[in-house]
């Protein structure tokens, strides 16, 4: 789907790679460039088998890798002459150290008018936070939903995962996709992308926006409950299990109290109205709470199931590889690697009828693809990289 456009990724760490890990899904030629020495840091990050970092392999999948040290001019004049080459630039360094490099938007496009370049950054390209390093981290703190995730009382909790990270690189990748489509259908050049780690987190979080705008409100720490449903929350079964139940229309909380037994709620005023309901959320759990821990996981959802309820299993790891649903969608598929034999990764997530993506390598080897690269775009012989590679700039 995308074969023909190349794009060269600049970035390290997770947000601004990950953009260019989803359009190398679809078959755009994505170029990996890697500082020198220790490549991207994210080669070091979480679990590691025999050395190699399990999350690089997933994160750089279908990359060539090469290598290339920006701090040197000879380093910034090669990059510009990929530039020449590529359709996009995917950058999430500090806007005043590309400007120093002279990699920056304005430069490259000196270069190459057609290039679209994306660069994603903590605060974004412009006001007084702009030239601030960020991190994910601080991108759920700052877009709000640290402060409304937690249980009552409790502290604001962070998540155990690149949460503001993946939902900067999914806005990023489809703003590249716009520019593309622009440039290309419309005859436009290309233009530069400004994506940070708050504003994407925080347009998710855009309902508590719209009721302190409107209503003065300022949601607290609720744990699992929601305001705008009861039940809403995750329950113990009898055998130590747990199970997440929604009841987000009236529809849905009414059948959750008749295949519980108690139909009886279903004539209380108290219980099937919408809004009296949420008042009594606390009371809702307490009930369901009861009935969900006299039975086991297997009898609730068989119930549960039966009764169309909106219910799910809270599923670890394990579980969700085992799933039967998500097997016969082969959500997860065996790769081949040449340093670790095979892994297992999940499948592109769009599902594309005529054109799906796919996994075809897992991360390169650091600076794998030098000799392929600088020879096809850039027309360098053998002599020429090695003797860049002597001098320390690739």
């Amino acid at each position: 789907m995308l074969d023909g456009i190349r794009v060269l990724d600049m970035a390290t760490l997770a947000a601004a790679p990950l953009a260019a890990t989803y359009l190398g899904e679809f078959g755009a030629d994505v170029i990996k460039v890697e500082q020198p020495g220790n490549g991207d840091p994210i080669r070091g990050w979480g679990h590691q088998r025999d050395g190699v970092g399990l999350m690089w392999k997933s994160v750089s999948r279908n990359k060539r890798a090469i290598t290339l040290d920006l701090r040197v001019a000879e380093g910034q004049a090669l990059f510009r002459r990929l530039t020449e080459h590529a359709d996009v630039v995917i950058a999430n360094t500090r806007p005043s150290t590309l400007r120093s490099w002279g990699l920056d938007y304005d430069a490259l496009r000196a270069v190459n008018d057609r290039i679209v370049m994306l660069h994603i950054t903590g605060y974004g390209l412009s006001g007084p936070k702009s030239d601030r390093p960020g991190f994910g981290t601080l991108g759920e703190a700052m877009s709000g939903f640290a402060h409304i995730t937690g249980q009552p009382g409790g502290p604001p909790t962070l998540p155990p995962f690149m949460l503001a990270d993946g939902v900067a690189s999914l806005n990023a990748a489809y703003a590249v996709m716009l520019a593309l489509y622009h440039r290309d259908v419309h005859g436009a050049p290309g233009q530069l992308i400004d994506v940070n780690l708050i504003d994407p987190l925080a347009r998710l979080l855009e309902q508590t926006l719209l009721g302190y705008d409107q209503l003065g409100l300022v949601p607290t720490r609720a744990g699992n409950r929601w305001d705008i449903s009861a039940p809403r929350n995750t329950y113990r079964t009898a055998d130590g299990r747990w199970l997440a139940m929604s009841g987000s229309s009236p529809a849905l909380a009414l059948r959750v109290f008749r295949a519980i037994g108690r139909a009886d709620l279903v004539e209380d005023a108290d219980f099937a109205d919408p809004q009296r309901r949420l008042a009594r959320a606390r009371e809702v759990d307490r009930v369901v709470a009861h009935w969900v821990a006299t039975k086991t996981l297997a009898e609730a959802m068989a119930i549960l199931d039966a009764e169309n309820v909106a219910a799910a299993p809270v599923y670890d790891i394990a579980d969700l590889v085992a799933d039967e649903q998500l097997a016969h969608r082969e959500v997860f598929v065996k790769v081949s690697d040449d340093e670790l034999g095979a892994m297992t990764v999940q499948a592109p997530v769009p599902r594309l009828s005529d054109t799906p993506g796919r996994v075809e390598q897992l991360g390169p080897r650091l600076g794998e693809h030098n000799t392929e690269v600088y020879g096809e775009l850039l027309g360098l012989t053998r002599i020429e990289i090695d003797d860049l590679h002597a001098r320390g700039v690739l």
